[in-house]
């Protein structure tokens, strides 16, 4: 059949040798899977740097699988066709035979074009290896072509047959693959299994290369192992059948080769590679007699490899097959090659294994199968062997042997001959002899296999004696060890434990026992010090006790009276045993082992006990089975072990047992070390039995004689003696007070040494080391006596004799040790005292007293014992008995204790010692808090105790904080444990304790963190019980999941832990609660460090953001905490977080808080500007702030309201307006300058301006001195005052106007000195308020409104200063077009009506700018104004308001006509007239102004009526030219010439207009003129004019006066005869005489000018005639 395949592919191997690439007729397939590959080369690339995950390559390939299940025909060609582009790479061929793998699983049958064209590209692919990648793909490449053959098995073989020649060395991978081939098609492949074999047979001699040698021989180990399992599935094959037989001759040619040839190369993996394919050739080999014969011949080849570098594992295991074929097929190798065998095996088990021997342990055991082979072929010559080995003195070389002869003696093998046994029986003893410890080892173990194996009858006599000597001599060996030969001692403790486990064999397994080891082992139990090795012993005992007892019963037929055996000593045994069971678990066990022993026994030890003990025994062992040392308890154990003995010894009541037992058992005190649980337990059931004994004399001796015997120096000894006495006190109290005052005597005789020698002489007894053991025995004795004996004996002789023994020593600290566990035991006693319950402990202070010394004397530097904490324990047991302690004895004791502890520094972690006695005291420290917080179980007592804790939980150092917070967590549970609901906290109580506690959660130190975590968390606990507040488990769970955050070691982490506590805790406290929690939380910021501090605002913080809604009424008490505690606060982040506090709380509480803060002194202090800053800084809020700021001061100006809620109390509360300023002047300063507070400034500048104006009364400074000193005994700094900080703030204001312009006009024309001095400030004002008209135009109406609010004020103050605002807004038409000029004409006349001057004033001012501000309103308000200026000429209380009353006549009257002025038009002009002569030079101004005013306005109805007002005003009006004051004197000529056209003369009118009346000489003849035509025209008006001017000859003033001379000149030299006679000459010259005498000379000149003209006149008594006129 092979030969016509080959036929059949001939040609088309020939044909499809150099295939040409595919055509691209595939509709595109070819690009597909080309773009699918290079999606996986790109991935593949990516996942070869470490990128990514290789998904998209997992898809691709996915893709063109599943494609090929539709077209596999156009899938396959398209991947052969890409691997024949060229240059493609080797990542890429691997990737497209890797899919070509799974498209063939997946397809199955192909057709046979594309499976030859596969075949032959892979197989060329295959056979090209240039470097590491080309191997890598020549492996897929054949793994290909295995794919193939599952269905195309024909063509692949074809291909692989055809590679494999004869004669000619092939490619490494046709043989790799010829073996795949073979392995997964084995029916498939046999027919071909011949030739193959043969056809590499012929090229073994061609392969020189190490490589090619191992795949040739790993090739025929797959070969080997197909031919096997083809061997045993005969019966499957369709193939002709090809026989065993045959296989192996086809085979042995190459086993030869290999074992002759290739076997001796130098490679050390080609030699391995040969070793391993021998045991598969093997299997066929040797069931085949002539060729295993020919086998056998090789053996010395194979032996030879032992002395290479081969693994001696893999050679063994050849050679161990050969062998037990050798023996199942009874054709033992030739004896030749035995001594060969035999040595080359036995110097692999006796030599040291080298380092490169890796699996030397499994070499061995292949080697002693190998032996047990030999030994049943050729017993006589191995064993001969084995003896001649046995006499080298060498120890490896018999300690070998020994381990074979175990191994052939162990062996499980029926074939086994006994003469073989006995033969090595014979070599084992002749090796008896020898000493060394290996040696007696190997031995022991033989013995022992013996035993196990069924051949006890040949170790009784020689092996029992033998394993009798070698107990006794290890156990000898081993007490008697030195400390120099460590390894010896190792190795007898080897010794001893195969001893050991060789007496178990062979107890359990061995019958018909001698005596004489019966006794051997039991003596060695009562003797050996060796007690680790008692259990197999007492397991031994217990096995020949019962095969005894057996054999015992076989004889007599009657077990219930034969189960006895001699035993030495009964109660020896019982002690013995008893002590040793103390500790059951030592020595494997040893307790439920003695205990067998001693039922087995019970019958020989005590008849009496023998029934309780088969009850009690078996209760005991399943204690001890139930348990491990692990898990057992020893006080239990040891007090179900002292109940054993107790039930034994009532079975003995009546006899001398008990007191024989402790005899014996105070014999065995010094068969034990010290310290140890043995003799501890010795001493307990020595006293126990010893309260039992019935004659007091004896037990008196025995306890006398124990207490001079013992060893008071070693712990162990002394509380051994003392419990013993204090068991013995059960039942012989009277003997044991007795005993010990006569060991007292007796030592009181040498009292000054304390140095008993005559009784210790090795060890000299110290003073304080006796009174130290007799104190605990007293106290002993009280513990466990009796009660009644207790209540007669506790204070005397007892306490007293404890108290004696202290004092009277020098108290060093064992003495105090002992002193304390007196008073322990004392205390206890006491309390458990079943008597009357009124019993007073006498001795009680005093001990207290002594105690608190001790603690006191005890350094906080170091801790060097363990005095102060049972120095605590003995407090904590005596404040439980009678007297108890006051509260304050309980404050005492608790803070001297609390820190004598927590001052101790930790201990380092090494020092277990001290860090044991650290841990005591705390412990110590807490027991003693919780028992005295019991005696003041309520609030007050918890708070009491938090006080005391309370500078340790604050302390800088991180253990104190530590030992603190733990003590703190432990008194809170033990108080909600104890009090629970029955006594609510105190009001504020818990926030107090979780402010305390709360800052910790972030401690630095990771253990004060979790420990104040459970504390607050035990806190909330009783808070919810005690409030019946919600605290559900969905809390809980949170909370635990914070306390795992504060474990972290990121503080960022931490922090938003203890917040997230925070929040879930908050909702639990009440507003009063809340606000102690802050109080607390800020009072101790600045204790610790910065994270307790930031801590603390966090809580702080958290609280305020959630519950700030709720405190309203707690607002002042909350800011108040933060504000005291602020200014100590050093860190800036910590300060800031504080102030967002503050902020927040502003925010929903803003009257409040406001109030608060401007109730603070001046000068602002550094904390509070940093608040200010802080709203400075939040532009929307703090804009809030600044309504509010202007609201405090504007409530200044404002009707006061009646508070509607609690916030309207606190708007309307009094703050301090300085306070204020200083704010508001911060705020405007450090705001963002960018912002131009639109909707502020006009409200803030006229706030500011009201201010300026209320501060200038002397009253202003009143309450900012008065605030200042309820704080500070100084004056305020200068710069602090009203006007300043008022005026820098308007000066900040208008900065941001950012009007370079207006800011140089207000420099410029004065404006903030005019603001700042109370004279000008109206000046200034008004000066502003134009300027901001001018220059600030979108502020306008919104002062305008603000000035109508102020002036509608009732502060006077306000009113003004709105005024005189007003006064030029009036000028503005701002009022107008705002239709704001009606409701502020009603407020101006009102101000014109107030008795305020200066208010007055300002609103006339104002009424008059209507004129040049609404001029076309003038008219329609002309009664208004006409009549409240007509009003204010009227006024006669000063010049100020008549004046601004013609002021604002004159600017009223240019707007009107002679019709609007109506009636008012006379009374203005007789009213204005009145002003002319008026003493102010003001009044006289105004009024020839508005005179001059009036003139103008007379027209036509008017112009009589003024015409007369003319004449009647002529005179002043001439006379006021030459007024002194020159504005008025300007005013006057001006009104007078405006006048002269009512004269209706034009030559008047002329005149006036050529000259210049200012001027002395203009004026004469102006005069000259106009009397010279009233002479003509009117000489009775001249007549008058003369008598009017002589009337001002008196005036005042003197240019008036001169000015009167000299028109009266005038007049008389124009006068008419006729009018000249009418005069009073003598009256006119008496009056000008007396002028003669005026001060003023020019006055005198004038009079004396005058008083010619007169005498002139009167001399002529002439008028001038006309032509002298003209």
């Amino acid at each position: 059949m092979a030969e016509s395949a080959i036929d059949s592919n001939e040609d088309l191997s020939e044909e499809t040798e150099d295939l040409e690439p595919l055509e691209p007729d595939d509709g595109g397939t070819f690009q597909q899977v080309t773009n699918l590959l290079n999606i996986i080369d790109s991935e593949s690339k990516m996942d070869a740097s470490g990128a990514g995950p290789d998904m998209r390559k997992m898809l691709a390939s996915v893709i063109i699988t599943e494609k090929a299940t539709t077209k596999p025909c156009m899938v396959m060609n398209a991947l052969i066709r890409c691997l024949q582009v060229p240059e493609i790479s080797t990542q890429r061929k691997v990737n497209i035979y890797n899919i070509l793998q799974e498209i063939i699983q997946q397809e199955g049958e192909l057709e046979e074009q594309c499976v030859h064209r596969l075949v032959t590209i892979a197989s060329k692919e295959m056979r090209e290896i240039l470097e590491v990648e080309g191997y890598m793909k020549a492996e897929v490449a054949s793994d290909t072509l295995v794919a193939l053959s599952r269905n195309h098995f024909s063509v692949v073989m074809y291909e692989m047959q055809h590679r494999l020649k004869p004669l000619e060395l092939t490619e490494e991978f046709v043989i790799i693959t010829l073996a795949k081939l073979a392995n997964g098609n084995v029916f498939e492949f046999m027919p071909y299994m011949g030739i193959t074999l043969a056809t590499i047979f012929t090229m073994l001699r061609l392969v020189n290369e190490a490589k090619m040698r191992q795949v040739i021989c790993g090739a025929m180990e797959t070969f080997c192992e197909t031919v096997q399992f083809y061997l045993r599935h005969l019966e499957d094959s369709m193939y002709p059948v090809m026989t065993e037989e045959q296989f192996a001759i086809k085979l042995f040619p190459m086993y030869r080769y290999f074992v002759t040839v290739w076997l001796r190369s130098n490679n050390p993996e080609v030699k391995l590679g040969v070793i391993k394919s021998l045991r598969p050739m093997l299997n066929l080999l040797l069931p085949n007699d002539d060729l295993r014969e020919e086998v056998y011949d090789y053996l010395p080849l194979l032996l030879a490899e032992y002395q290479g570098s081969l693994e001696a594992l893999f050679i063994t295991q050849v050679l161990r097959q050969i062998l037990e074929v050798s023996v199942i097929t009874s054709t033992p190798v030739p004896q030749m090659h035995l001594h060969t065998i035999f040595t080359e095996l036995h110097t692999q088990v006796c030599t040291k294994a080298s380092v490169q021997q890796q699996f030397s342990s499994q070499n061995v055991r292949e080697i002693e199968h190998c032996f047990i082979a030999l030994a049943r072929s050729f017993p006589k010559e191995l064993m001969k062997f084995f003896l001649s080995q046995m006499e080298m003195s060498k120890e490896a070389i018999r300690v070998g042997t020994l381990t074979l002869i175990r191994a052939v003696v162990g062996a499980d093998d029926p074939k086994m001959n006994i003469k073989t046994i006995c033969l090595a029986i014979r070599v084992v003893k002749n090796t008896i002899s020898d000493t060394r410890s290996k040696v007696r080892m190997a031995i022991l173990r033989i013995i022992g296999q013996l035993a196990l194996s069924g051949f006890q009858e040949r170790i009784k006599g020689w092996g029992l004696k033998y394993v009798s000597i070698q107990l006794t001599l290890s156990t000898y060996k081993l007490t008697n060890r030195r400390e120099s030969y460590h390894q010896r001692d190792l190795e007898e403790k080897m010794v001893h434990k195969i001893t050991m486990d060789t007496v178990k064999i062979i107890t359990s397994a061995v019958s018909g026992m001698t005596n004489e080891f019966w006794v051997r082992l039991l003596c060695y139990i009562m003797e050996t010090d060796n007690v680790e090795v008692l259990t197999p012993i007492c397991i031994s005992l217990t096995n020949l006790a019962e095969r005894q007892f057996h054999i015992m019963d076989g004889e007599a037929n009657t077990a219930s009276k034969s189960r006895h055996v001699d035993l030495p000593a009964p109660q020896k045994l019982l002690a013995r045993l008893l002590v040793l069971m103390s500790s059951p678990y030592e020595g494997e066990g040893r307790g439920i082992a003695m205990l067998n022993l001693l039922r087995t026994l019970s019958h020989s030890i005590a008849p009496s006990m023998a029934d309780m003990w088969e009850q009690e025994i078996p209760l005991l062992i399943k204690y001890l089975e139930e348990h491990t040392k692990f898990t057992w308890n020893q006080e239990t154990w040891e007090d179900k072990l002292i109940q054993f003995l107790r039930l034994s010894l009532k079975k003995t009541r009546g006899s001398n047992w008990s007191l024989r037992l402790g005899k014996e058992l105070n014999n065995q005190i010094e068969s034990f070390d010290s310290p140890s649980l043995e003799k501890s337990f010795l001493y307990r059931a020595l006293g126990f039995t010893l309260a039992t004994g019935l004659e007091a004399d004896k037990v008196e001796v025995l306890l006398l004689e124990l207490l001079y015997k013992t060893d008071y120096s070693k712990d162990c000894d002394r509380e051994g003696v003392i419990l013993c006495f204090g068991l013995c006190a059960q039942g012989q109290v009277k003997t044991v007070l007795s005993v010990l005052q006569d060991f007292e005597e007796k030592i009181h005789e040498s009292e000054e040494s304390w140095q008993i020698g005559a009784w210790r002489k090795d060890h000299p007894w110290r003073r304080e080391t006796v009174k130290s053991a007799l104190m605990v025995m007293y106290s002993c004795v009280a513990l466990h006596c009796h009660w009644q004996m207790l209540l007669t004996h506790v204070d005397t002789p007892i306490t007293a004799k404890i108290i004696h023994h202290y004092t009277s020593s020098s108290q060093d600290i064992c003495l105090k040790m002992a002193f304390m566990k007196s008073v322990v035991q004392i205390s206890s006693a006491i309390e458990n005292l079943k008597g009357p319950g009124d019993f007073q402990f006498a001795h009680k202070a005093t001990l207290t007293a002594i105690i608190m010394a001790i603690i006191k004397a005890e350094s906080t530097d170091n801790l060097v014992s363990p005095i102060r904490t049972m120095a605590m324990d003995a407090l904590l047991h005596l404040s439980k008995v009678k007297p108890f302690y006051s509260t304050e004895e309980n404050s005492e004791l608790m803070d001297i204790s609390i820190h004598s502890v927590i001052s101790l520094q930790p201990p380092g972690k090494d020092n277990k010692s001290i860090k044991t006695l650290y841990t005591n005291a705390l412990s110590g420290l807490e027991q003693l808090m919780e028992g005295l917080l019991q005696r003041q179980m309520d609030p007050k007592g918890l708070q009491e105790i938090v006080h005391l804790l309370e500078k340790w939980i604050l302390s800088e150092k991180d253990w104190e904080r530590e030992k603190a917070m733990n003590l703190h967590l432990s008194l809170v549970q033990s108080y909600i444990q104890s009090i629970g609901v029955c006594i609510p906290l105190k009001l504020g109580q818990f926030g107090t304790l979780i402010g305390l506690i709360a800052p910790c959660t972030c401690d630095s130190n990771k253990r004060t963190r979790l420990a104040s975590a459970d504390v607050l968390s035990s806190l909330l606990d009783l808070h919810a019980s005690q409030t019946c507040s919600s605290w559900d488990v969905y809390k809980e769970l949170e909370l635990a999941r914070c306390k795992e955050d504060l474990q972290s070691l990121e503080v960022e982490k931490i922090f938003s832990a203890s917040s997230r506590i925070a929040k879930e805790i908050c909702m639990q406290f009440n507003c009063d609660e809340v606000v102690s929690l802050i109080q607390k939380l800020c009072e101790n910021i600045g204790a610790m460090d910065l994270q307790h501090d930031k801590a603390s605002v966090i809580w702080i913080d958290t609280f305020l953001q959630i519950r700030v809604k709720e405190l309203e009424d707690k607002v002042a008490e909350i800011l108040g905490a933060i504000l005291v505690h602020l200014p100590v606060v050093e860190h800036k982040e910590v300060r800031r977080n504080l102030i967002e506090g503050i902020l927040l709380l502003a925010h929903y509480h803003q009257e409040t808080v406001l109030t608060s803060l401007l109730r603070q002194p001046l000068p602002m202090q550094s904390h509070l500007v940093e608040v200010w800053l802080a709203v400075a800084e939040n532009v929307p809020f703090a804009r809030l702030m600044l309504h509010g700021l202007m609201g405090r001061l504007q409530s200044r100006f404002t009707p006061r309201a009646n508070a509607t809620s609690k916030a309207d109390i606190w708007r309307l509360a009094a703050v301090d307006p300085l306070m204020t300023l200083c704010t508001i002047h911060l705020l405007i300063e450090k705001m963002d300058r960018d912002d131009k507070l639109p909707d502020l400034l006009p409200d803030l500048i006229y706030t500011l301006l009201m201010q300026l104006g209320s501060s200038q009364g002397p009253e202003a400074m009143s309450p900012v001195l008065k605030t200042w000193r309820l704080i500070h005994t100084g004056t305020l700094p200068e710069d602090i005052n009203l006007q300043r900080i008022t005026i820098k703030s308007m000066q900040l204001l208008f900065r941001r106007l950012d009007s370079e312009r207006l800011a140089h006009v207000l420099e410029e024309q004065g404006v903030w000195a005019l603001l700042e001095s109370g004279s000008t400030f109206l000046q200034g004002a008004g000066l502003l308020a134009r300027l901001c008209i001018r220059n600030a135009e979108g502020y306008r109406q919104r002062l305008a409104e603000l000035v109508l609010r102020g002036m509608a004020s009732e502060v006077l103050s306000c009113r003004v200063s709105s005024t005189a605002i007003c006064v030029e807004f009036m000028r503005d038409p701002i009022l107008y077009q705002e239709r704001l000029l009606k409701p502020a004409l009603r407020l101006l006349e009102k101000g014109v009506d107030q008795r305020d001057e200066v208010l007055q004033v300002l609103s006339l001012r104002a009424l008059g700018n209507m004129a040049l501000g609404a001029p076309k309103k003038v008219r329609q308000y002309r009664k208004l104004l006409l009549e409240k200026c007509l009003y204010a000429l009227r006024d006669a209380r000063g010049t100020s308001v008549p004046s601004e009353g013609m002021e604002a006549l004159a600017k009223i009257l240019a707007e009107l006509r002679e019709g609007d002025v109506g009636s008012f038009f006379d009374a203005i002009s007789e009213q204005c007239r009145s002003f002319f002569d008026n003493e102010s030079e003001l009044l006289r101004w105004k009024a020839f102004l508005l005179f001059s005013k009036l003139a103008t306005v007379a027209r036509v109805s008017k112009k009589h009526f003024f015409k007369g007002e003319v004449k009647r005003a002529w005179v002043p009006l001439m006379l006021h030219c030459q007024d002194p004051y020159p504005d008025a004197a300007q005013a006057c000529a001006e009104t007078m010439y405006q006048c002269v056209h009512f004269w209706g003369c034009k030559s008047l009118v002329d005149a006036s207009r050529q000259s210049d009346i200012m001027e002395p000489d203009e004026m004469a003849n102006f005069q000259t003129t106009l009397c010279s035509i009233l002479t003509q025209k009117k000489p009775a008006i001249l007549y008058s004019f003369l008598l009017e001017t002589m009337s001002y000859i008196k005036s005042n003033l003197s240019r008036i006066r001169i000015a009167s001379c000299n028109l009266a000149g005038v007049i008389m030299k124009q006068m008419s005869e006729h009018y000249l006679k009418k005069l009073d000459f003598v009256a006119l010259r008496n009056s000008l005489q007396e002028l003669q005498l005026d001060a003023d000379p020019g006055v005198q000149r004038a009079a004396l000018e005058t008083l010619k003209i007169l005498d002139t006149c009167s001399q002529h008594r002439l008028l001038a005639s006309p032509k002298g006129i003209s």
